[in-house]
């Protein structure tokens, strides 16, 4: 019998499924390495979004505990205003002393009353709850503080309520 193709060599017909196999493994591995680099990217970025937002909600909770205590001081600061009477100067003065400790606790987590009387009106910091006429006030001026605002290191913690002068 005889053969009608013509053989280059013992090679040749070798060769060509030889070289197609080794392109197939190359495109497979840099496919496997691009799959590789990509969810080591995924990863990290899941690993960077885990952190932020376990920062967030300790910030939150950090601030939600906060605010439940100035709620406590705003009681201490009402109690001092009223006059405590006879024989009331103890009781007072230990009112005193916690009021100080929970100011200092406050002072320590960053926490810093804002002032407000004789400020301008700014409602990104302040909530008007009053307004009154008053000739010796400028336009837009706070008068007076009915609730203490504070900061949290640059951020606003709670915002101050205030009586605005108008004109």
């Amino acid at each position: 019998m005889a053969d009608d193709t013509v053989n280059d060599g013992p090679d040749a017909s070798v060769a060509a499924p030889e070289s197609s196999e080794l392109a197939d493994l190359q495109r497979e591995r840099d496919d496997f390495k691009d799959r590789l680099l990509r969810k080591g990217a995924e990863f990290d970025n899941y690993r960077k979004r885990i952190e932020r937002e376990r920062r967030e909600q300790a910030d939150q909770s950090v601030q939600d505990l906060l605010l439940e205590l100035l709620s406590v001081v705003d009681d201490f600061d009402r109690a001092l205003t009223v006059d405590a009477g006879e024989g009331g100067s103890a009781y007072r003065k230990g009112v005193e002393l916690i009021h100080g400790k929970l100011h200092e606790l406050l002072r320590k987590q960053g926490v810093k009353p804002m002032d407000t009387v004789g400020a301008d009106f700014d409602p990104n910091v302040h909530m008007a709850v009053m307004h009154e006429e008053s000739p010796e006030h400028r336009e837009g001026e706070i008068i007076s503080e009915l609730q203490k605002g504070y900061m949290l290191h640059d951020r606003l913690l709670r915002p101050a309520m205030v009586k605005v002068a108008k004109a």
